[in-house]
């Protein structure tokens, strides 16, 4: 075998080679700052009580989820406000049926405590 039939093979290792050191230097360049953010005023010029960065409370998914299901609610919703006059009486009883499973989903989380706030 000849050098010229390695070339490309060559080529190829030394872009990849350099794609990776780019790589690492932009991820260097890039790198967030470990400092601590100052917090000043905000909106109502207070003095924030937490870290802008914080996580929510866990209580605040199950809201999440209730709020998702109603959202989808409405996503179905509207096409079916499209439709319903075409379809005529079995689209009304099918939207109460869904209106129906989205209720028992309401129920069940306000029994298990995701509205419960303390």
């Amino acid at each position: 075998m000849q050098t010229s039939d390695w070339q490309p093979v060559f080529l190829l290792l030394v872009l990849v080679l350099a794609a990776i050191a780019l790589l690492h230097a932009a991820a260097i360049a890039a790198r967030a700052v470990r400092e601590p953010l100052f917090t000043g005023p905000f909106s109502g010029g207070l003095e924030p009580r937490e870290h802008p960065l914080s996580r929510f409370h866990v209580r605040w998914y199950p809201v999440t989820m209730v709020f998702l299901a109603f959202d989808m609610e409405m996503l179905f919703m509207y096409p079916w406000t499209k439709v319903v006059s075409a379809v005529g009486t079995s689209a009304v009883i099918e939207m109460f049926l869904f209106l129906g499973v989205l209720l028992a989903g309401v129920g069940y989380a306000w029994r298990e405590g995701a509205f419960r706030w303390s």
